[in-house]
């Protein structure tokens, strides 16, 4: 027990398992669905960049390095300026859609450092140039770029050369729940002095405008350094703050007059702050340092810094008057969280537990360096896990109707974007997948997000999936809603297994069986299966579809948008079915230890599961090839196999479950019934899923034989098709120089191998499936490999990579591939991370050489990161693969 974990298990007992205040504060709200409210859904132009500054948004905040309450009623956050940009640095910038090469992007540098589960310690870095931000040369350069280019980010303008940036890092420490110590420390990196203005800023989100708020609220000035607010919906909040020459007072108001060319009602709008600073507007400068009161508030800082120095800001916000609150207390209140988040994040080390025994002795050895940067790298995974715990608010009924006294939206929506979905009534903290990127939560990612949260809080893991199954979320017909972009899209159904990872590893690392949450989750996901049998599975065969399913450009047709009149069974649909049906019966196996009446219900899942396999091997195994392949039905009973081998036809190794006879000793029906069904489909020469027997009595059950299995890991584990320095590809390599084409209906299709980012605009252009290492789906082969190995042992070996000679069991084999996808990050001997790509100049320097991005996905030939650059969301998982695989093999060591 320490600190932290007692916090966290006063917050298991909350209704809702969360701290007051934390990391809610989005990076970018604008361009968001919800804040949409055109006629034709154009989210990126209807609310731009270049409005955000001026702009109230209806449904949420951003800001850089913020943090806000749960419900985002008071939000703080950085504003800085480095006197030459036309705006102060409020916000991240980056590209929307239509003007990157490659899809939205964000241009900025910026790294989650640290973050504990109750948000007792956090630190953020972001890295300021010192020259005039080049927001017209990003947008000019990628808009003339093609799809095959690569993308032009910031590190490409030279603005870092010379180390002419200022590092801004902010750190918070909370004293307790409602006390809340700031740092703001910022390094001039370059060899020349200069100077920062730094506004930390307050502000109320305006709920007054939308009718939410009876009375609008204030921060007005207090005492000397010091402002109070007062809402109706908060306890009155003080903000400390170290003497400030100057303090500034505006509103969060709209400038109507810049963004719709109307009449201000005031002087004191949304962008004033701007306007007064960056544009030199005297006689507005002294408006708002003379103003007392309003509803966004800043002190300014203007820090002249020599070279390679630093200066720091201190700020507290409280729910308590402090006679004295940049005490000695203050630093020591730092000092502790900090050694806390230390010692809540050394049960994931065992090396450090092992030192922390050993420190007495005279014979300790120093760390190793790559166990050092391995905690490093996790350590990272887990903050950006944590800092994307966000803010998020729709209701979409209130959004398709508009506000109270506000201007009614276009009739169109109801005919457009979610119109569909109007029981979704959506207001609270969840994990996203990127901050910037994807702010707002996607259905099959947060299933992923939840594994690596267990291990630092399983009651927030558990409450993320019970709350995505709630009513006010998923439809009265079963479907979990996908994303906000289209909430009818069909994501893979991932949460029965994400729900059984999280009970596990609570079970191992926190010592608890949380049988109640499986209770819950299962009534829930029984609706859902339902769902999904009756609606993707047309012919009532067994055999499902389900579209692009997560997977955006993977097949060589759009599976969103099939040719008229045609109809195509998924290998990955089916596949995705078959994992479900097991994890269910796994689920059920597990309550009916505590509840002997699920045990009918295990056997339900288990029969599912048995004609899922049958129809999976019997209608979309290709034998010439060995290899699963989608099947496309058209007009006069055309049937045409996509013979594409992608991790499409892999997926069928997800689905592998080991039924132990000690747990169904105590089941006579289960075992009378799977009995039976393996009886009686041996004797009428029916398929029966691959069931093989153990000496033990243990029963493995997996949609491939091992003579399947062994056949799609000889080609998984070959360098010249899925294998690559960064784990398994989602397409082959051969394609490469074999691109492969089917014409249907006297149209061509074509797939060729791509192993960065894509080449075509198909669902958004953002993302790549033809080649990339995804985290995600590697993690999911090295879960299966690991079950295929619990079962078969040192019986079962293959070569790695293939054609090498080098024989391997499936344990081993599941080692090399976690290893692989850690060291896409890890600092090898000549300081570069593959990770990093092309800029390991910048990242080797002594200031920056422990920084790590998580990105989206991975070049398939170099490891590159490529796509959304925070993507922790499901990259996090690799904090979950270090303390498995590489952990537990120093431990054993």
């Amino acid at each position: 027990m320490n600190p932290e974990q007692e916090r966290l298990n006063a917050n298991a007992h909350k209704e809702v398992p969360l701290e007051k205040w934390g990391p809610y504060l989005t990076e970018r709200q604008w361009a968001t669905v919800r804040e949409d409210y055109s006629a034709n859904g154009d989210a990126w132009g209807y609310f731009p960049h270049d409005h955000a500054r001026s702009r109230v948004y209806r449904w949420g905040e951003d800001g850089l390095g913020g943090i806000s309450d749960a419900r985002q009623n008071l939000c703080f956050a950085l504003a800085l300026w480095n006197g030459k940009d036309s705006i102060l640095k409020e916000r991240l910038f980056g590209l929307t859609n239509s003007e990157g090469n490659h899809g939205e992007d964000v241009k900025e540098l910026y790294y989650y450092l640290d973050n504990t589960p109750t948000h007792s310690y956090m630190k953020f870095l972001y890295q300021y140039p010192q020259e005039a931000f080049p927001y017209e040369k990003l947008l000019e350069e990628n808009r003339n770029r093609t799809k095959k280019q690569p993308e032009y980010e910031l590190l490409d303008t030279g603005i870092y050369d010379n180390n002419r940036y200022f590092d801004v890092f902010v750190e918070y420490a909370k004293n307790n729940s409602e006390d809340i110590c700031i740092q703001i420390e910022i390094w001039n990196r370059g060899d020349e002095s200069a100077t920062i203005w730094v506004l930390p800023t307050l502000w109320f989100r305006n709920r007054w405008a939308c009718g939410d708020l009876t009375q609008k609220p204030l921060i007005q000035a207090h005492t000397n350094g010091c402002v109070r607010t007062n809402h109706e919906f908060l306890e009155d909040y003080f903000l400390y703050f170290q003497s400030a020459e100057v303090t500034l007072f505006t509103e969060n108001e709209t400038n109507i007059e810049r963004i719709f060319d109307g009449t201000n009602n005031s002087p004191f709008v949304k962008d004033a702050f701007h306007e007064a600073i960056c544009q030199g507007n005297k006689d507005l400068y002294n408006l708002l340092k003379n103003n007392q009161q309003g509803t966004k508030f800043a002190p300014i800082y203007e820090l002249s810094l020599e070279p390679k120095s630093s200066q720091k800001i201190l700020l507290r916000l409280t729910s308590t008057e402090n006679v004295d609150p940049f005490n000695h207390s203050f630093s020591q209140i730092f000092s502790d969280r900090f050694q806390e988040a230390e010692e809540f994040y050394k049960r994931y080390v065992p090396s450090e537990n092992k030192e922390s025994e050993n420190s007495k002795s005279s014979d300790s050895k120093p760390a190793d360096p790559r166990s050092v940067d391995l905690k490093n790298i996790q350590r990272q995974a887990f903050a950006g896990l944590l800092w994307s715990k966000q803010y998020y608010h729709y209701d979409v009924e209130r959004w398709l109707e508009g506000d109270p006294n506000q201007i009614a939206p276009p009739d169109e929506r109801f005919l457009g974007r979610n119109a569909e979905w109007t029981h979704l009534k959506n207001q609270d903290v969840i994990s996203m997948p990127d901050t910037w990127e994807y702010p707002w939560y996607a259905a099959w990612d947060l299933a992923f997000h939840c594994v690596p949260m267990a291990m630092l809080d399983p009651t927030f893991a558990k409450n993320q999936l019970i709350l995505i199954t709630r009513e006010w979320y998923m439809s009265p017909n079963g479907q979990i809603p996908a994303y906000e972009w289209n909430f009818s899209d069909v994501n893979p159904p991932v949460h029965a297994w994400s729900a059984l990872s999280i009970y596990r590893i609570e079970k191992t690392l926190h010592g608890r069986e949380d049988v109640n949450f499986l209770k819950r989750i299962f009534q829930k996901l029984l609706i859902n299966f339902t769902w999904w049998a009756n609606r993707e599975d047309d012919n009532g065969n067994n055999i499902f579809t389900g579209g692009f399913l997560g997977l955006d450009n993977i097949a060589v047709i759009d599976r969103d948008n099939l040719p008229l009149n045609s109809h195509l069974e998924q290998v990955d649909a089916t596949a995705w079915m078959a994992m479900y049906a097991l994890n269910m019966m796994d689920i059920a196996l597990e309550i009916v230890q505590h509840d002997p009446g699920f045990e009918d219900v295990a056997t339900k899942f288990y029969e599912h599961f048995v004609l899922i396999a049958e129809s999976l091997n019997k209608g979309l195994w290709d034998t010439e090839d060995s290899f699963f392949y989608d099947l496309l039905y058209t007009q006069g009973g055309r049937i045409t196999p996509m013979k594409v081998r992608s991790i499409v036809g892999l997926s069928a190794l997800f689905a592998v479950s080991i039924i132990d006879q000690k747990k169904i000793a105590n089941l006579p029906d289960f075992k009378k019934r799977i009995t039976y069904i393996r009886d009686y489909r041996t004797q009428a020469n029916k398929f029966l899923a691959s069931e093989q027997m153990a000496d033990d009595g243990n029963i493995l059950l997996s949609l491939v034989n091992r003579t399947i299995l062994k056949r799609l890991l000889e080609v998984m584990l070959d360098e010249n098709e899925f294998l690559s320095v960064g784990g398994i590809r989602a397409l082959s390599k051969y394609y490469e120089k074999n691109p492969y084409s089917v014409n249907v209906q006297e149209v061509d299709y074509s797939i060729n191998y791509m192993s960065g980012e894509s080449d075509s605009g198909m669902f958004g252009g953002n993302s790549n499936w033809r080649g990339p290492v995804w985290m995600p789906i590697n993690y999911l082969i090295i879960k299966s490999l690991k079950k295929y190995y619990q079962f078969y042992g040192d019986s079962f070996k293959v070569e790695l990579p293939t054609g090498s000679g080098k024989m391997m069991n499936l344990n081993e084999v599941s080692a090399e591939l976690a290893n692989r996808l850690t060291g896409i990050f890890q600092r090898n001997e000549a300081g570069d991370r593959l990770v990093h790509g092309a800029y390991q100049e910048f990242y080797k320097r002594p200031d920056n050489k422990d920084l790590v991005l998580f990105y989206e996905y991975f070049d398939g030939d170099t490891a590159r990161g490529v796509g959304a650059s925070h993507q922790t969301g499901w990259t996090a998982v690799v904090a979950e693969l270090i303390n498995e695989t590489v952990w537990e093999k120093e431990t054993k060591e």
